[in-house]
């Protein structure tokens, strides 16, 4: 799938730093998640308009983004940016689920990533979801995740061969529903009428998966308390189901210097996953924070490089 960088993944390692405290997930994160910050979803991915037409990676790249093959509605409402390999050849497939603190999903700001996916041989879906400001809560986020999926695994590709694997790459609260989408990839819901289809990995960026750390922050997600409805907020906690499906590998990436969702978060899933038998490939990258873990100077050749070591 084209050149290879020297960097490889670093296997199965594990930081296990608390570079934050729990007060700052319910102070920090709690204002970068809307509660008093500035930035209307500062926890989310930027979208083109803030982010330019180019990645502004942490080296600095100057890498134009293609725009995307064709933009298709996967279901009413709901639209899915598709980008096909330059060179037509049988590849992996990649579903981008963008963050924004599961009160926005605009997937905008991952079109340098998916552009650069693609011009190294992969079929990349990006796609967008149902939140909190449409008055629609958990599992409909989920469900629409595992519908995405569906969908890019159905799109039918210049080869005429199904695209394998199937790898699901979320971004901040796009990686919490990315995992759950790996780990339980039950129920895309009734109204998605596309075969259901599994992940065959996951790669997370950012993510706050511990959502029991979260108190009021994930209330977004859920609508509703974990006092009110301790079910569904079990169901949405992708830490309580690290050991589904342990043939499942996962990429767990994330900045140190990320001031909006603690290293912790990412570590102690790790520490969960390896628990559940996943392999489980973890690095902490120096020097970037929490948009910066989606640039492509920052995570296209990592998960190039990860996504060839795949059956």
């Amino acid at each position: 799938m084209g050149q290879r960088s020297a960097y490889r993944p670093r296997r199965r390692f594990v930081r296990r730093v608390r570079t934050a405290a729990v007060a700052l997930v319910c102070g920090g994160v709690l204002v970068a998640c809307g509660g008093g910050s500035t930035d209307p979803d500062p926890t989310g991915t930027p979208s083109a308009a803030s982010s330019g037409s180019e990645s502004s990676g942490s080296a600095g790249s100057t890498r134009v983004a293609r725009p995307p093959s064709r933009t298709q509605q996967y279901l009413p409402g709901l639209q899915a940016d598709v980008w096909e390999p330059a060179t037509p050849a049988p590849g992996p497939l990649v579903v981008l689920i963008p963050g924004g603190g599961w009160v926005s999903a605009d997937r905008a700001g991952l079109a340098p990533l998916a552009s650069a996916l693609s011009d190294d041989g992969m079929t990349v879906v990006s796609a967008t979801y149902r939140t909190s400001s449409d008055d629609e809560y958990f599992p409909a986020p989920l469900e629409d995740v595992l519908c995405a999926v569906a969908f890019a695994a159905a799109v039918p590709t210049a080869t005429g061969d199904a695209p394998h694997p199937v790898v699901v790459v979320g971004h901040s609260a796009g990686a919490n529903l990315a995992a759950l989408a790996a780990l339980v990839p039950e129920g895309a819901g009734e109204s998605c009428p596309y075969q259901a289809v599994a992940p065959d990995a996951l790669v997370g960026l950012a993510g706050p998966y511990d959502v029991a750390q979260l108190p009021e922050i994930a209330v977004a997600l859920f609508g509703a308390s974990a006092e009110d409805e301790p079910g569904r907020w079990e169901d949405g906690n992708p830490v309580l189901h690290a050991g589904g499906r342990e043939d499942v590998p996962v990429l767990l990436l994330h900045g140190e210097d990320d001031p909006v969702v603690p290293v912790f978060f990412t570590t102690e899933f790790a520490a969960a996953l390896e628990d559940g038998g996943h392999d489980t490939t973890v690095e902490i990258v120096p020097g970037t924070d929490h948009s910066g873990i989606y640039q492509v100077d920052v995570a296209a050749d990592r998960i190039i490089d990860w996504v060839d070591t795949l059956p």
